[in-house]
């Protein structure tokens, strides 16, 4: 590995343009007749792009130039990335799933961001350290390495979290909305920890280290190869952040974050909250101590807060209120 690939850290962002049409066909032929699939894994929002991406390069941009290359992995497509600096532009490079799962190509084409993030690490050229972003996790304050890296050592945030009633009650399997807590509990078992006392990630950026997923994979191969074998999602696979984190947290190398500097907008938050009270959680993205804004489902947001899009423009930009 290069001198520059151990000492810089990357950035990984997964995106689908789920509207394109040679994307619809190959995903309805897989979802025709195929065998009863989890909720969860089939919504139509899972492969919606509604410019996500660009408030997340642009995010990066603005709060975090120090980031190296930033990678970014897709089904054969390409983002439209015209209206972006060259300056941001430049360090960007385009992953197909072909280059990803080289050497497993029978599990492609997949629709499933489990099997797509458990082989991230394979990117050719990555840094060692990296940092994974869904499109929907926007940077907004000033990101500094030691957020995210305390020297070699992963900076993790979630919290420590029960989920043995979930893990025996055979109906929350069924459940869209337990699934992600589902695949924690696979994953934590995997590395030794039980549901009733494992490290739940919260929805913001991931820092990871390549050589610990390929540690992973080595130990693990079975699992990993299951894992890449479901097109669309499924409750026996293991959420491969997961599973990264539950390792470095067994082997002593993570940090723990303690600090409440992100937020998450969920898919229903609209409709199970009064409008007032999300309108207020999106305006705590402005201030200064939140550096980490994860918004689910923007048109559902949109079509109830209309001005939605305004509130990340200025939360990106680093436009802040005083502390």
């Amino acid at each position: 590995m290069h001198a520059s690939a151990i000492d810089r850290i990357d950035a990984v962002i997964t995106w689908v343009d789920g509207a394109d049409p040679a994307h619809a066909r190959k995903r309805a032929h897989y979802l025709d007749g195929a065998a009863a699939l989890h909720a969860n894994g089939t919504n139509p929002h899972r492969w919606a792009c509604n410019d996500e991406l660009s408030y997340c390069l642009r995010s990066i941009a603005n709060n975090a130039p120090w980031i190296g290359r930033i990678w970014i992995v897709t089904d054969a497509q390409a983002p439209d990335l015209s209206r972006l600096p060259a300056a941001l532009t430049d360090r960007i490079t385009l992953v197909d799933h072909l280059t990803l799962f080289a050497g497993h190509e029978h599990v492609l084409p997949t629709f499933n961001s489990l099997a797509i993030e458990s082989f991230i690490w394979r990117i050719p050229g990555l840094a060692e350290r990296f940092i994974y972003f869904n499109d929907d996790v926007f940077l907004t304050a000033a990101l500094r390495p030691e957020d995210v890296f305390c020297g070699e050592a992963p900076v993790l945030r979630g919290k420590w979290a029960d989920f043995h009633v979930l893990a025996g009650d055979a109906a929350s399997h069924d459940n869209p909305a337990h699934l992600n807590a589902l695949t924690q509990i696979n994953a934590a078992t995997l590395i030794g920890f039980g549901a009733d006392n494992l490290f739940a990630g919260a929805h913001v950026v991931h820092p990871m280290r390549r050589s610990v997923f390929r540690r992973l994979f080595d130990a693990h191969r079975d699992a990993f190869l299951a894992n890449i074998g479901h097109r669309f999602r499924n409750v026996g696979q293991f959420l491969p952040q997961a599973l990264h984190n539950h390792a470095c947290i067994r082997d002593g190398i993570a940090r723990l974050h303690g600090a409440n500097d992100h937020l998450h907008l969920r898919t229903g938050a609209v409709s199970d909250y009064p409008l007032p009270e999300v309108r207020a959680y999106l305006a705590r993205a402005l201030q200064p101590q939140f550096k980490f804004l994860c918004v689910n489902d923007l048109p559902q947001v949109e079509a109830a807060i209309p001005d939605t899009r305004d509130w990340i423009e200025r939360a990106i930009g680093g436009r802040k209120l005083a502390a």
